[in-house]
């Protein structure tokens, strides 16, 4: 299994101008490359193939002597295999068309090889010994080393390691075997718990456990900062075009989106990892936020909550211990349901918070009802073969290619945790 741990990076003054010479010649080369395929596939109205452009790469370095002497070769070849990745990823419709790189954004370069840990450092080629913060001990064979920098000058190091794991040899997931009995416990020390989870505005999440309901409040961590972050904006917008002042302005204003990034993170994991622990399964609804990002009244608020973010938090983190996440469709009537005799309403306005069942007569909350009926039908989902307790598989990926290259973040306690 392969397992992704980000460490801090402190490195020198001089190490940090190797390091931008190592981002400046990966941007130009990813910059090149992308404007030939777009100039091949103008003129022929076919794609560049990858040991095209990346055949190219010894002529450039004697046309261009600073892309041999300032950039590691292994970190060139990267960039090409990253940008054949980028079009395949467009051609089948995961990704937007892949877009030139800019030096005033985030930077990042990739080493495949020929990087070590010795103590408290990490040896990079043609960089040296980096002081880095390891909040755990790397375990396992390092496959990759991703170095970045942030838009506040922060750097960064993305390690991906290979640790021992059993898996099922037909799809790469680990293996996982779990038994539901038919009144819904589930045969497991890990925990008993199987959660329906209805995700919304008011409240972040509405969580049921069969027996009672638990509700989470939405944050609002763009809300919290938008007097600060627009008051900076102001300032930034007044400072004159390349001067030095307006580039402090905008790391000034790059803090605060950073703060907000990290406070949403931090909420998301706390949560996500509250949840995880005390369950086994999880039931959420599959929503369309691409659609709902259409709407301009709610567009801001479903981008600040975060709700892609957590389903993919709570997804890794179960299937780090065994568990499982079930997603319901989209179009299941989970709030117009009532959770009581099955009886659907025909609407029920976003307004209306709460109501009552005409057929049973049954005081409804929405949010609570709507989580219970998420459950409910998760759990017909795990129940195949008529009855029989037998967990399904998730249906949460939309290929059936092997998964066994997917990192998951390891989200192991901090030894300097009191």
């Amino acid at each position: 299994m392969l397992k992704a741990i980000k460490v801090r990076l402190d490195p020198t003054t001089e190490q940090q101008k190797a390091l931008s010479k190592s981002f400046g010649c990966a941007r130009w080369y990813w910059n090149y490359a992308l404007n030939a395929c777009i100039q091949h596939y103008e003129q022929t109205n076919k794609s560049l193939k990858l040991s095209v452009y990346k055949g190219l790469l010894p002529q450039l370095k004697l046309e261009y002597p600073w892309l041999k002497e300032d950039c590691y070769s292994s970190v060139l070849q990267c960039v090409a295999i990253n940008l054949d990745k980028a079009y395949k990823n467009f051609f089948e419709g995961r990704a937007k068309f892949p877009n030139f790189k800019s030096k005033q954004h985030k930077q990042s370069i990739q080493y495949p090889q020929s990087v070590a840990i010795a103590g408290n450092q990490l040896k990079i080629p043609k960089i040296g010994e980096v002081k880095a913060v390891f909040h755990r001990a790397i375990e396992g064979k390092i496959k990759t080393v991703t170095i970045s920098k942030t838009s506040t000058d922060k750097y960064f190091a993305s390690i991906l390691v290979e640790v021992e794991c059993t898996q099922d040899s037909s799809s790469g997931e680990p293996l996982t075997v779990l038994a539901v009995s038919v009144d819904g416990k589930v045969a497991n020390p890990k925990g008993d718990k199987i959660l329906g989870i209805d995700l919304g505005l008011k409240d972040f999440a509405i969580v049921h456990d069969g027996e009672q309901v638990a509700k989470y409040s939405n944050s609002k961590h763009l809300k919290r900062h938008q007097k600060n972050l627009a008051r900076k904006q102001k300032k930034f917008a007044r400072k004159t075009k390349g001067s030095k002042s307006r580039q402090k302005s905008k790391k000034i204003v790059a803090k605060v989106h950073e703060r907000v990034s990290n406070s949403r993170q931090d909420f998301l994991h706390k949560l996500s990892r509250k949840l995880v622990d005390d369950s086994q399964v999880i039931a959420v609804e599959n929503l369309n936020v691409k659609g709902m990002v259409r709407n301009r009244k709610l567009a801001k608020s479903i981008s600040d909550v975060g709700w892609g973010i957590f389903i993919n938090f709570l997804d890794y983190k179960l299937r780090q211990q065994d568990c499982q996440l079930v997603e319901i469709g989209r179009f299941f009537p989970s709030s117009k349901t009532c959770s009581c005799c099955s009886h659907v309403v025909d609407q029920l306005p976003l307004d209306v918070r709460e109501w009552n069942c005409p057929s049973c007569g049954i005081d409804h909350d929405r949010d609570g009802n709507a989580a219970l009926n998420i459950r409910t039908e998760g759990l017909r989902i795990l129940s195949v073969g008529g009855g029989n307790p037998v967990l399904a598989v998730s249906k949460r990926r939309k290929t059936d290619k092997p998964q066994g290259g997917k990192a998951v973040v390891d989200e192991t306690r901090s030894p300097h945790f009191s």
